[in-house]
């Protein structure tokens, strides 16, 4: 049998094997989807009515503008914290490694309603964090840090901080170190290596966690909804009040098809950059 031959019968094996899990995809997410997306040019009357309201209802481009920029603060806080754990990581130990790495999987085991609950305890006037800086004397007031943006932004960043540090560490980890060495041995400085040799080595996974962590938060609805306390409303929120509240079916269908093909774009644009299949695992 030639090789072509062989190739052929082992990814018709393949397809066979991953025949159960496509039909589950079609069944439980192809199919709804399409059905969103009959919803939003059908109801209340066929046509593009509910997209229209895009370019017409101020209220709609408001709440974008919040989503995006609590999305965009939140995507620069954990890309930047994360990139300096991700480097930690690349430079300690292997059992040091180990134990970081089980440390940020262990995060993803917590539901997010109890994180968010958790950190209306830690933020409010009367918290922890308010009661300690007051005990230290470094405010003489509790500071406000619920029912608005900043609490969003925090509970958003604690929860993209771990999804940002591995796609950082996929990255990193592929680095040579002796390029770092060689720059030092021809006169750089740390610095200067680093920014000269290291960082532009480290922009496409720069990117993939940016682009992770900004999907990733689009669709957050409990962290803004306990945090902001209906302050902050996102568009996740807006869409669960048009399908629960207002009972706008086809505006809310509407706004999750708009969200749908956000997501989609930044993944296009992300693909132009770096390796999707790297990028994902």
């Amino acid at each position: 049998m030639s090789d072509t031959a062989l190739s052929r019968s082992e990814r018709s094996r393949y397809l066979v094997l991953a025949l159960p899990a496509i039909l589950m995809m079609g069944v439980f997410f192809a199919i709804p989807l399409l059905q969103v997306l009959w919803l939003s040019v059908s109801e209340p009357r066929l046509g593009f009515e509910n997209y229209q309201e895009i370019a017409t209802n101020p209220l709609i481009a408001r709440i974008w503008m919040t989503t995006l920029r609590v999305c965009l603060i939140t995507t620069v806080i954990s890309v930047v914290f994360g990139y300096v754990v991700a480097y930690a990581m690349t430079v300690v130990g292997p059992r040091q490694r180990m134990g970081m790495i089980l440390c940020i999987l262990a995060t993803f085991s917590f539901s997010v309603l109890v994180r968010a609950f958790a950190f209306v305890v830690l933020l409010r006037t009367e918290g922890l964090l308010n009661e300690a800086l007051l005990a230290v004397g470094l405010i003489h007031q509790p500071l406000r840090l619920l029912r608005n943006e900043v609490g969003v932004v925090i509970g958003m960043a604690h929860y993209g901080l771990p999804v940002a540090i591995l796609a950082l560490y996929s990255n990193l980890r592929g680095i040579n170190a002796k390029l770092m060495d060689a720059a030092r041995g021809l006169g750089a400085s740390g610095f200067q290596a680093f920014r000269l040799v290291y960082l532009p080595l480290s922009v496409p996974g720069i990117l993939a966690a940016s682009v992770l962590v900004f999907v990733y938060s689009l669709g957050f609805f409990i962290i803004p909804a306990l945090l902001g306390g209906g302050r902050v409303v996102m568009i996740a929120e807006y869409i669960r009040v048009g399908f629960e509240e207002t009972l706008r079916w086809g505006y809310a269908t509407m706004l999750a098809t708009t969200l749908v093909a956000v997501v989609l774009i930044l993944l296009a644009v992300m693909s132009r950059f770096v390796d999707l299949r790297k990028a994902f695992g």
